[in-house]
């Protein structure tokens, strides 16, 4: 093959896999003595998981889609507080905060300084991440993400500071989220997986990565969304989307994840099921690009290839609906008026759009919008 471009990757300083791994996070932290746990309102009551020694306080109620304002609100709390430690017990959202807490609690920079590639300036408090969805990869990863309330967009920090200093990977903690969330959540580690393998930013090391995230998705998925006390399954949706989370630092994603975004912060849908319904859409649309990635994708998944765009999609969006996703904008309160501007703000994305491995214009965003109605 050709000389591969130079990438660099950031990884977290230990991984604990498996179950109970949770559990043993209390006995890495004994040498931290102000330990601020960042948490969901689902996630706040599994704080005890963890054996967490000492003063421990919690930055609680992170919701789903965080704005810069929950952010503000978070870091508030740990300037009071001033912990050595934070640990992110949750989903990505819950993760992503935690990463931002613990580099601007203890800094003269603000959210709007730290914002873009390689922008944080210093060193930060201990960093323990605890993912309790297999879906955004966000425990493995250096990137942060985070609503703006001024113009309603996502606004993304990276930082090789924001690296994890442990991460663990416990089924257990997964075993709670409900099928549809499951579903939702693990279509948005595939795609994460998927969209790095197919961008334009490719590289031969993170291929493999996100070949093994395709083939982990694809083997057990659909078994997680059966039964939620399948702890192979789970394991394998954690090892799936922490995979995905590893190709974001050095490839990032491109299409899907920028068309899903006004899903999210206009349309209020979850940011795994706005991931998931544009999923079968853009992997159709960038398939005559990418056709042997695509061929591999499909297979990986146990869906019969094809060429044909209109199949691409019907068959992959059925796959979807096997795993119990209402694959129908409209079922999710997304109305047709609203497709025009939401197009031109996805397209307007370039950070993500950029590395979309065929061009896609405003009329071909508003189209996929329309087909996913």
């Amino acid at each position: 093959m050709d000389t591969p471009r130079a990438i660099t990757l950031h990884l977290p300083r230990r991984i604990e896999i498996g179950a109970g791994s949770a559990a043993l996070v209390g006995d890495w932290a004994q040498g931290f003595s102000r330990i601020l746990v960042v948490v969901s309102r689902s996630t706040r009551n599994m704080v005890a998981r963890l054996n967490l020694k000492g003063d421990v306080r919690l930055s609680s109620d992170i919701p789903a889609e965080p704005k810069d304002t929950d952010l503000a609100t978070a870091i508030e709390a740990a300037r009071a507080y001033r912990p050595d430690l934070v640990v992110g017990l949750g989903g990505g959202s819950v993760m992503d905060v935690a990463k931002l807490v613990a580099v601007l609690w203890d800094s003269d920079q603000d959210l709007a300084d730290v914002v873009g590639p390689n922008r944080v300036a210093q060193k930060r408090s201990g960093l323990a991440q605890i993912a309790t969805t297999a879906g955004t990869g966000s425990e493995g990863g250096i990137r942060a993400l985070v609503t703006s309330t001024e113009t309603g967009m996502k606004l993304a920090v990276e930082s090789p500071h924001m690296a994890a200093d442990l991460v663990a990977l416990d089924p257990e903690v997964t075993m709670s989220v409900p099928p549809a969330l499951t579903a939702a959540t693990g279509v948005d580690a595939l795609a994460h997986s998927v969209e790095a393998l197919t961008n334009i930013r490719a590289h031969p090391l993170i291929d493999d990565y996100a070949r093994m995230g395709i083939k982990l998705a694809g083997q057990h998925l659909a078994h997680a969304c059966a039964d939620a006390t399948d702890a192979d399954a789970r394991t394998g949706m954690l090892l799936s989307s922490f995979y995905g989370g590893l190709c974001l630092g050095p490839v990032n994603t491109a299409a899907g994840h920028a068309l899903a975004y006004p899903l999210s912060t206009r349309g209020g849908l979850g940011h795994g099921l706005a991931v998931a319904l544009m999923f079968p859409h853009v992997l159709a649309f960038n398939a005559g690009a990418r056709p042997e990635k695509t061929a591999k994708t499909l297979a990986a998944l146990g869906i019969e290839p094809t060429v044909d765009p209109a199949q691409i999609a019907d068959r992959t969006s059925a796959w979807c609906k096997r795993l119990g996703l209402n694959m129908s904008l409209a079922a999710h309160g997304v109305r047709e008026s609203d497709l025009s501007d939401w197009a031109a703000e996805a397209h307007g994305i370039r950070r993500l759009m950029d590395n979309n491995p065929r061009d896609m214009r405003i009329d071909d965003v508003a189209a996929i919008y329309r087909a996913a109605l």
